[in-house]
């Protein structure tokens, strides 16, 4: 991934890429996708379209086998569709394990990891350990375990996926706050349609494996968004636009 090869103002670019596992599996083929620095896209298709794999690409998880994918920084965070949280360390334990591994300043780690835990809204729970936490609170220290790196590019492969509805909608909410007040740029894959309209500037359809880009439609709501979105007919209408595309695709 180099990203001399971005152009002003992106902040990741698959530019025809494609990639086929040993086994012969086509998982990706001739993605041309830029993203915009600050840009919030989400990715929806049918399973196995090689969304994941997009994202694990951009992480350096995988190599494309045709094509490149650049990234114009080092600083990522992955959040995955399970918290994966040490059931033994507690909330600050484990929100201040990346900055552990990464060595940085014991007083850099404490303030990062004060910061993150108190932007999840889980400021009274640093000394808990995982099990006495909900689902949604899991998936928040999972959050702030990223936030705590500050990163410039977050990737969020499904994870509200494992979440009821309820806990779902306050965590997308929780998600659109980090993402106004972070400033990070997000890629997000989720199998929900009115998920990604509510949180993304675009939304990225991708056609049955192999993965490719079907269409791109742009999100004409202002920010900030709030719960009461999800009655706006403008929405609904966008809802309903992606819809089709995805059904023209399954």
């Amino acid at each position: 991934m180099d990203a001399r090869h971005l152009t002003h103002g992106l902040q990741v670019a698959f530019h025809e890429t494609g990639l086929t596992y040993p086994n012969g599996t086509v998982a990706l083929e001739d993605v041309t996708l830029p993203v915009r620095e600050g840009e919030f896209v989400a990715i929806v298709g049918p399973s196995g379209c090689g969304k994941s794999t997009l994202l694990r690409l951009a992480a350096g998880l995988e190599r494309p086998t045709t094509g490149s994918v650049a990234v114009g920084t080092r600083s990522v965070g992955f959040i995955f569709q399970e918290a994966t949280l040490l059931p033994w360390a507690s909330v600050r334990r484990n929100v201040g394990l990346l900055t552990d591994l990464a060595r940085l300043p014991k007083a850099v780690r404490r303030q990062r990891v004060d910061h993150a835990v108190e932007a999840v809204g889980l400021g009274g729970f640093g000394d808990h350990l995982p099990r006495a936490l909900s689902g949604g609170m899991r998936m928040r220290v999972s959050l702030a375990r990223a936030l705590a790196l500050q990163p410039e590019v977050m990737l969020l492969d499904e994870p509200f996926g494992a979440l009821d509805e309820l806990t779902r909608q306050e965590m997308q909410l929780q998600l659109l706050d980090l993402y106004d007040r972070e400033g990070f740029t997000a890629l997000f894959v989720t199998h929900s349609v009115s998920e990604a309209v509510l949180l993304a500037d675009r939304v990225v359809v991708m056609a049955p494996r192999p993965g490719r880009v079907r269409a791109v439609v742009d999100i004409d709501i202002p920010r900030p968004r709030g719960p009461e979105l999800r009655f706006d007919p403008a929405y609904v209408a966008q809802v309903q636009a992606v819809s089709e595309l995805l059904r023209g695709e399954q």
